[in-house]
């Protein structure tokens, strides 16, 4: 795991790799490149991953959080 994907971290996305579905649906939940998002929690099997963008709090999976490529903005 990267060490900026860790709880606390404030991340930029820079760009989201994966299936054009996958994808796609990633941009219109708003984690679009430039937008920034806070990583609230780590499951402690490293799955799911609960994050906050834009005021709201979603989980993701691991493997689909792995294919936002993101730098640390703290």
């Amino acid at each position: 795991m990267d060490h900026a994907r860790r709880p606390g971290a404030h991340l930029r996305v820079v760009a989201v790799n994966g299936e054009r579905g996958f994808r796609r649906r990633l941009l219109e939940m708003g984690l679009v490149p430039g937008v920034e998002f806070k990583v609230i929690s780590i499951a402690p099997l490293g799955d799911p991953w609960q994050i906050e963008v834009r005021g709201g709090r979603w989980s993701l999976r691991r493997a689909e959080a792995e294919q936002l490529v993101v730098v640390d903005v703290t």
